[in-house]
This record gives structure tokens, C-alpha cells and sequence, in this order.
């Protein structure tokens, strides 16, 4: 697969060429610098070919960031084919502009200029002072306005090599680790990948931005999407815009990862369960910094857990470090079983075996002497399983006794760690003029 960077200084409009070449608004953008500071990476089509196109922070910015997103911009040029230097050249070329040129020049890629917005031809006098960076003819374009994209992925793909073979399309597995700040979701990235791929600080906040990271473990490909931590009162609105980038990605994700402090637990753990549990998803708690808790304090913190996420007491939990990669195995391990599990298909005889040792091990509800009678029952979605339930009267389904049955389809079905979704369907006399109802969990 070939690869090209998408580099430039802060707020020259490199986030919205990266939106605009890959369809859709998946990096955030804001008029003040300093919001892109991981490389986040997408895959975009251009004429049948499949390029990793990857976005990063601005260069030479002058701040606290810089030394940091220069190094996450050199490790996102290992290995591209061709770099896009973005510029904004209406207010002429400035130092840093020749800096990061220089800088370029020294990394060895092939270099395509980009003029950002010249939203029409009269900003093509503009482009002149281009020339003299030394990279050749720059190309004119507006990300925001989409105006001469073509022309730039002509540029790029002069500089592409022949494609080798046949892509394979089987889709990854997409994992979101999800958390408040400062729980360490982008340290256990750079744990799993053995890299430094996410910019990790003590500040809170620092990830401002969902970041995908591919990666291949036992032969099974995974995408790992560090979100921004999630807060119960955003500070800023790009805070607040990042968060909703963040739930976009639980809602693209076949699993989630919801990172905890074990030493610090607070009510918005619950929140955050709250959010994974309603999206559907398969859900592994990994508590995180397993290694700050005393001996002492172990069996009170697990009863801490306990109690704040009884809620998904279904899901598995997992125990870890990121400083010394303790429990790292076992968090792929157990996304690679979950997804397994996510995507069975239970046949239909053997869900009606059990339907019926269901009903003698626990008795049905009853009211006023009419019990529900459940005559038949089926799988009708996968991913997650989901199963419907035809029944006398849907209405006499009480909260514990669907409990039981969910409780009982992952014991007995070999779906324990499973979100389970129950439709009840109404068949008989009583169908009539009634509605069926669901549940999900």
C-alpha cells in the first residue's frame, strides 16, 4: 500500500486537505494552531489505488508541542512515497516555511508544494515566491472550496510506485480505547504497538483527537483508535468537538477497551461504562496502573469495581501496566476471543433445546394465574448476537426474568463477555392490537 504525509506549520489548513481527500471529516479543525498533534492516519481510494494518507501536527509551531510533533512527523514520513508541503502563501513565505523545507530536504522524500487556499485565480500571483523553496512547480488549491485536487493527486501519483499484487480486503478489527484523561489510553497504545506513535504527557487533554493505529498481532490485523479522554464538562469547544469525534469512533469500533485508574476511581467511571454499555459493542474493562495498588489494597479494589460497574459485570476484565507491558498480551488475546464470539450464529434447534431447560430451571412470570408462555426462539442479528422471542404477552416479560435469560444465553451459548440483545415477539391470541417490544443490553 503506498503512503504520503501531509505535513506543513500550524494552521495552513493541513487537517482540511486531509478531510477532503479522504471523503469525510475525521480530523478536527479549528482557525487557532496547535489542534492537530498526533499523525493521524486514514486510508483513502484515488483510481483504484489504496493510499495511507497520514495528517500531522504543525511544524515549527513555537510551543511546548514542538519538539514532540516533529518527532511524530519524522516517524510518519518512514517509509512515504511522497510528502505534501502545505503552505498558506498570502501572507508570503516566512522563516519557519524555509525551516521545515530545509528539514525536508535533509529527510530525502519526494516533495509536492501545495498552496492552500486560493480560492480563485486571482490568488495565483501568490504562488510565485513558491518556487524559491526548491521544490519545483508548486500546486494550487483550496481544500475548503475542493478546488484543484485533481491536479494534486496527479502530482502524487507521479511519485507513486507501480502497485505489487492484490490489497487484501479483509477488514481489521477496530478497537477504541476510551477513558477519561489521563488514564493512560495513549501509553497502552504505545505499549501494544512497541513504538511511540501517540504523544503521551502528564498534562490532561493531550490527545485532541481520535488517532487510528494499524497494527498485527498473531497474524490478526487490528486497527487501535486512541480517543481523546472524555470529561464530564469539557474545558474548550475543541475539547467539546473532540469528545464527539471520540463517541464517533465507539459507533465505527467492533470493540472497546474502557481504561480505568486503578487507583482512582471516581463517578465518572459510571458514566463512561454508561457510554460503552449502550453502544452495543463488546466492552473489555482493562484497569490500568494495576501495578501503583498496595498488596494490601487489591481485594478493596476489585469490590471498588465491582460495585461501580456491576451494571456490565458481564464484561471480562483485564489487568495491566504500561510501564512494564503487564497484561498487554492478554488485552489483544481477549479482543481476538470477544470478536470471535461477537460474530457466532447459534442454530435454531439447539437455541429451542435450551429455551426449554431454561423455562424448568426458572419459573416463568406469572400474573393472576396467565403465566408468559414462550413458544419458540430464534437468532436474527449477529454483532452483536440478538436473538427474538416469541412469546403469549410481551408485557408479562418482567426486568429479572430477562436478566435470567440473557445471563443464561451467555453461560449456556458459550457467549460469556457478550452484549445480548432480546426482541420479544407476540404470537397468539393476544397479538392482536399489541406491539412487540425489545431490550437490549
Amino acid at each position: 500500500m503506498h503512503k504520503v504525509a501531509i505535513v506543513g506549520r500550524p494552521n495552513v489548513g493541513k487537517s482540511s486537505l486531509f478531510n477532503r481527500l479522504i471523503g469525510r471529516r475525521e480530523a478536527v479543525v479549528a482557525d487557532f494552531p496547535g489542534v492537530t498533534r498526533d499523525a493521524k492516519e486514514e486510508i483513502m481510494l484515488y483510481h483504484n489505488h489504496r493510499i495511507t494518507l497520514v495528517d500531522t501536527g504543525g511544524l515549527w509551531s513555537g510551543d511546548e508541542w514542538e519538539a514532540v510533533i516533529r518527532e511524530k512527523a519524522e516517524w510518519a514520513l518512514e517509509g512515504a512515497d511522497a510528502v505534501i508541503f502545505v503552505l498558506d502563501p498570502r501572507d508570503g513565505l516566512s522563516a519557519a516555511d524555509y525551516e521545515v523545507a530545509d528539514w525536508l530536504r535533509r529527510l530525502g522524500r519526494p516533495v509536492v508544494v501545495v498552496a492552500n487556499k486560493i480560492d480563485s485565480p486571482k490568488h495565483e500571483p501568490y504562488l510565485a515566491e513558491l518556487w524559491a523553496l526548491g521544490f519545483g512547480e508548486p500546486v494550487a488549491i483550496s481544500a475548503e472550496h475542493a478546488r484543484g485536487l485533481d491536479d494534486l493527486m496527479d502530482r502524487i501519483m507521479e511519485h507513486l510506485p507501480a502497485d505489487e499484487g492484490d490489497v487484501s480486503e479483509v477488514a481489521p478489527i477496530r478497537i477504541s480505547l476510551i477513558g477519561r484523561p489521563n488514564v493512560g489510553k495513549s501509553s497502552l497504545l504505545n505499549a501494544i504497538t512497541q513504538s511511540d506513535r501517540a504523544i503521551v504527557a502528564d498534562v490532561p487533554g493531550t490527545t485532541r483527537d481520535s488517532l487510528d493505529v494499524e497494527w498485527d498481532y498473531g497474524g490478526q490485523r487490528f486497527v487501535l483508535v486512541d480517543t481523546a479522554g472524555i470529561r464530564k464538562k469539557p474545558d474548550t469547544a475543541i475539547e467539546d468537538y473532540a469528545i464527539q469525534r471520540s463517541q464517533a469512533a465507539i459507533e465505527r469500533s467492533d470493540l472497546i477497551w474502557l481504561v480505568l485508574n486503578a487507583d482512582d476511581l471516581g463517578d465518572h467511571e459510571l458514566k463512561l461504562a454508561n457510554l460503552a454499555y449502550d453502544s452495543g459493542k463488546p466492552v473489555i474493562v482493562v484497569v490500568n496502573k494495576w501495578d501503583l495498588v498496595p498488596d494490601e489494597d487489591l481485594k478493596r479494589a476489585e469490590k471498588e469495581l465491582d460495585q461501580k460497574l456491576f451494571h456490565i459485570a458481564y464484561a471480562p476484565r483485564v489487568y495491566t501496566s504500561a510501564i512494564n507491558d503487564y497484561g498487554i498480551h492478554d488485552m489483544l488475546a481477549e479482543a481476538m476471543k470477544l470478536y470471535d464470539k461477537w460474530q457466532s450464529r447459534v442454530p435454531t434447534a439447539e437455541l429451542n433445546r435450551w429455551l426449554e431447560i431454561w423455562q424448568m430451571k426458572h419459573a416463568v412470570p406469572n400474573f393472576g394465574g396467565r403465566p408468559l408462555k414462550m413458544y419458540f426462539m430464534t437468532q436474527v442479528e449477529t454483532a452483536p448476537p440478538t436473538f427474538a422471542i416469541f412469546c403469549n404477552r410481551a408485557d408479562y416479560v418482567t426486568r429479572s426474568y430477562e436478566g435470567f435469560i440473557q445471563n443464561r444465553i451467555r453461560d449456556d451459548l458459550d457467549l460469556a463477555g457478550i452484549p445480548v440483545r432480546l426482541k420479544w415477539k407476540e404470537k397468539g391470541p393476544y397479538k392482536k392490537g399489541r406491539k412487540g417490544q425489545q431490550a437490549d443490553e
